[in-house]
């Protein structure tokens, strides 16, 4: 019988984190860096990423290094994947936590559907659908060479469901038709690849629920009465799912979308 402890220790093993500067991409890395792993972080903001790395080297004593990247661009994804490919260090866990999730103030963006540009619904297929099947295909020979070699897609909740446009009422939040059909597109890409990978890769994915961060308190009190454990989700309630995922604690798990929202999607 394995013991517990062997089963989730990623020493030796080699996590590439994209969005890896983001709140979520933070809390992921931290995770893993704990649990021995060394990290790749992946993403535009430089300054942040830097902060990051030097983080999980002073607290955690593993190896990592910083690659900057805007996902929207084939070119600069390309130069990044041979980076990773040509370092001589493998790879066993992809994450593919980086998302397009634009702002109020982008044009074209959250609006109304009859004034949701073409532009940004490129942008965000691009990023949080295209960049992961093209991470995904360009690191599957690592990933099937490497010890326990798996992927972990960022979904969302709105990749499952519809929105509920009663909490977005008198704000100025929306929930643009792109980001949930992008998620949607990378739920069914998770069960895609967790078939045409195996047996040497795993492939699953996680579908967080709203995070706070900010929003108003119309918006958050609204979220709260429809969830079942009475709270939006902070980035620490997704390590427990990344630890158990990326690690050998789920090594007969592939295929699955873990939902994590506190029950919202139970009603």
């Amino acid at each position: 019988m394995k013991v517990h402890n062997n089963l989730y220790d990623m020493s030796g093993r080699h996590v590439l984190i994209t969005g890896g500067a983001g709140y979520l991409g933070r809390a992921i890395a931290n995770t893993l860096a704990k649990l021995g792993a060394d990290i790749t972080l992946l993403d535009h903001h430089l300054a942040n990423l830097d902060a990051i790395k030097n983080e999980l080297i002073n607290n955690w004593g593993v190896d990592c290094q910083a690659i900057t990247c805007d996902l929207e661009s084939e070119h600069e994804r390309s130069e990044a994947i041979e980076r990773i490919k040509s370092d001589n260090r493998g790879l066993s866990c992809l994450i593919n936590n980086a998302a397009f999730v634009g702002t109020t103030g982008l044009e074209g963006w959250s609006t109304s559907f009859e004034k949701q540009s073409l532009d940004t619904w490129r942008r965000a297929i691009e990023v949080n659908l295209t960049a992961p099947f093209h991470f995904s295909q360009a690191m599957a020979p690592l990933l099937r060479t490497a010890s326990g070699g798996n992927i972990i897609n960022i979904t969302s909740i709105y990749g499952e469901l519809a929105p509920d446009w009663r909490l977005y009422s008198d704000t100025t939040m929306g929930n643009p038709a792109a980001y949930s059909i992008s998620k949607g597109g990378l739920t069914q890409l998770t069960r895609w690849l967790s078939t045409t990978l195996s047996p040497e890769v795993r492939v699953n994915a996680i579908a967080p629920g709203g995070i706070y961060r900010g929003q108003p308190d119309k918006f958050v009190q609204r979220y709260i009465n429809r969830t079942p454990l009475k709270r939006m989700a902070e980035e620490d309630d997704f390590c427990g799912a990344v630890a158990f995922l990326s690690s050998d604690l789920s090594a007969y798990v592939t295929g699955q979308i873990i939902t994590i929202d506190g029950g919202y999607s139970s009603w």
